[in-house]
């Protein structure tokens, strides 16, 4: 069942490790075919070196395992939340990669003070709060998407304009439209993360763009108006 979006969703958690956005087994990519209303994701806790495409567990998207021998990822009900909230994805991805988590355990977004930034993000990287005890004791994971989606629709922010987002004390979460997207979103969420904080080091100040040049930076990449790379 869903052979090539196993394939997919095993090949984008390899980055993770290529990219060196993971320690031991601390992240997870899954992908969803949305004609079949399924997700695929890695196993819990597996590592990288012994996983293979057919270990990638299938999911419904009423949290129910459809096909596998291996528990999903922990992280699964976060994202089906996810998925089941904004439709238009097709790919999250989940790091507790060095910069990104700093910024996380901070409680802070990430401002916009450079175009690397806003090449990718449109505005500063949100930080969620927190959970409350109640919800961390009864359906931690599952809470976790409900925290991040209500980020984004009480500041109005779109999952296409922003496919990142800092959950408080705990890791980044990045979004797209296949796994591999949403791994190199990952790792440009952990580069924009280290120049910011460097920023900071450097000016003891934020230093953030201007809306003029955010908006030419994003929008020359994104939207019917860009114009960056080929035809």
């Amino acid at each position: 069942m869903l052979e090539e979006l196993k394939k997919e969703v095993y090949e984008a958690n390899m980055l993770l490790e290529k990219y060196e956005l993971v320690t031991f087994t601390w992240g997870n990519v899954s992908g969803i075919d949305w004609d079949k209303k399924l997700m695929v994701i890695k196993p819990s806790g597996v590592s990288y070196d012994k996983l293979k495409p057919e270990d990638m567990v299938v999911m419904d998207l009423d949290y129910n395992v459809v096909e596998g021998t291996l528990n999903p990822s922990t992280d699964a009900p976060t994202h089906i939340y996810l998925y089941n909230k904004f439709p238009n994805l097709k790919g999250i991805c989940h790091t507790h990669s060095l910069y990104a988590t700093s910024w996380c355990q901070a409680g802070k977004d990430i401002p916009i003070q450079g175009t690397t930034h806003a090449d990718n993000f449109y505005g500063d990287i949100p930080c969620t709060e927190h959970l409350d005890v109640k919800k961390i004791k009864n359906s931690y994971e599952y809470e976790t998407g409900v925290i991040i989606a209500e980020k984004f629709e009480k500041n109005n922010i779109k999952v296409e304009d922003m496919p990142a987002v800092l959950v408080n004390n705990h890791g980044p979460f990045t979004f797209s439209n296949s796994p591999k997207k949403a791994v190199e979103i990952a790792k440009i969420l952990e580069v924009v993360a280290q120049m910011t904080l460097n920023s900071y080091m450097l000016s003891k100040q934020e230093n953030n763009l201007t809306q003029e040049l955010m908006d030419k930076h994003y929008f020359r990449k994104h939207g019917k108006d860009s114009y960056y790379g080929q035809k």
